[in-house]
């Protein structure tokens, strides 16, 4: 076999389909984001970010800078290795208290990612526990996905949101089968929120288990910062609360909650957990200045809710179409990869604004859109200067425009 053709042939159909995937080489200006230096075939210049998930901007937050940099000066650079071996320092157990605090939990256990944390967990009870059977929502996360399949249980895939379905699906399972319900809070494509409650009032009807992935809701929702499982009261409800640290707390990891004999059997027997060199002390420090600041601030949530609010309403005045959702998340269609991509690299070379094209796989065929994630700290300016190059370029593309009673 020709290996490197096989390579260049199937880069190059990817790159004809539009879905060849490019990294913006970008470098965010302290204490000024959502501004960014963007470098090209050696040029550079200044651009506005609006397609991040750092969607608070704390990343750039004293509180969690001065964390870091005081870890840093106490501790070091890394963390030494495993945590079963060398890594678990105090930082770990001062993070994991405070994740557990955060959701009303026994306990936490950090991973080094939200997709790690989604893989050993749900990798881990699939595996160990005996017959269990998972009921995972279509739009699940891959990490999800691959934990899932990983564990080789037996999996059962319920239409999105779709409580009909999951409950019949849930009635052809004996009583006394273990059972496991993964869905997402807030889905980060379409930005769509799941039915927890009912969910719940399932799991409760035909005795499962309930995991919940929260990593675009922790920060975001709730009194604290809890997500929407918190907003809406049903924390307790849920046996698995997952989230990350690397969205609206600002800087990377994820970690898993829940009872203290849950969390210490996934501790106990995950390989994603065990055999992984852990987070360094001045991220956990970071992340527990973060999350300690969302526990009593509510002005960042209440300041990004009031940008996405501003978005739509001009989106609405031009007519361009997106997803109507009640997150944080503007989904703004386009349907054709080409012409997403396209748009997307105008807006960068023309009006110095980074949106990354989404296109397939990770959304259908069909769905392409660029996905916008306003911050509280985009200005009125930068706004102005989003909806116009959008108007424009959508009368360039002839892309269809909609009257705003369709919105």
């Amino acid at each position: 076999m020709d290996y490197q053709g096989f390579f260049k042939e199937s880069l190059a159909r990817l790159r004809d389909e539009g879905n060849y995937r490019v990294f913006a080489d970008l470098e965010r200006h302290l204490g000024e984001f959502p501004k960014a230096t963007f470098r090209k075939d050696g040029a550079e210049r200044d651009v506005t970010i609006w397609c991040s998930n750092d969607y608070l901007g704390m990343g750039q937050h004293p509180d969690v800078l001065a964390a870091m940099h005081s870890a840093l000066d106490r501790s070091g650079a890394g963390a030494g290795g495993t945590r079963n071996i060398s890594g678990t320092t105090h930082d770990h157990v001062e993070l994991e208290a405070e994740l557990a605090d955060l959701h009303g939990k026994e306990a936490a256990l950090l991973f080094t990612s939200g997709y790690v944390s989604n893989w050993a967990t749900l990798g881990t009870l699939g595996a160990k526990i005996p017959g269990l059977v998972i009921l995972s929502d279509a739009l699940n996360h891959a990490s999800m996905i691959e934990g899932i399949r990983h564990s080789r249980a037996r999996c059962m895939v319920w239409k999105h949101n779709d409580l009909a379905d999951l409950e019949a699906k849930l009635a052809e399972l004996p009583q006394d089968t273990p059972k496991l319900i993964a869905f997402e809070s807030v889905y980060s494509m379409d930005g769509d929120i799941a039915p927890i409650e009912e969910i719940c009032d399932l799991a409760d009807k035909y005795n499962a288990m309930t995991y919940i992935d929260e990593v675009h809701a922790v920060g975001m929702y709730g009194p604290r910062g809890g997500g929407v499982a918190e907003r809406e009261g049903l924390m307790q409800r849920i046996d698995i609360i997952e989230g990350t640290l690397g969205k609206a707390f600002g800087v990377v990891g994820g970690y898993i909650t829940g009872s203290a004999e849950l969390i210490d059997f996934v501790r106990s027997f995950a390989s994603g957990f065990i055999f992984t060199t852990a987070l360094p002390p001045h991220v956990a420090a970071g992340a527990v200045a973060s999350i300690r600041h969302l526990k009593q601030s509510d002005a960042e949530r209440q300041g990004q809710q009031d940008r996405v609010a501003q978005l739509r309403a001009r989106l609405d005045e031009i007519g361009i179409g997106h997803i109507p959702n009640p997150s944080h998340i503007i989904p703004v269609m386009v349907g054709d990869p080409v012409k997403c991509k396209y748009i997307s690299d105008r807006l960068m070379a023309d009006h110095g604004i980074y949106i990354q094209p989404i296109n397939y796989p990770t959304v259908p065929k069909g769905t392409e859109r660029l996905r916008i994630t306003p911050s509280p700290v985009h200005t009125a300016e930068d706004m102005d200067r989003l909806v116009g190059a959008l108007k424009s370029l959508w009368g360039e593309c002839k892309l269809a425009r909609q009257p705003i009673a369709a919105q």
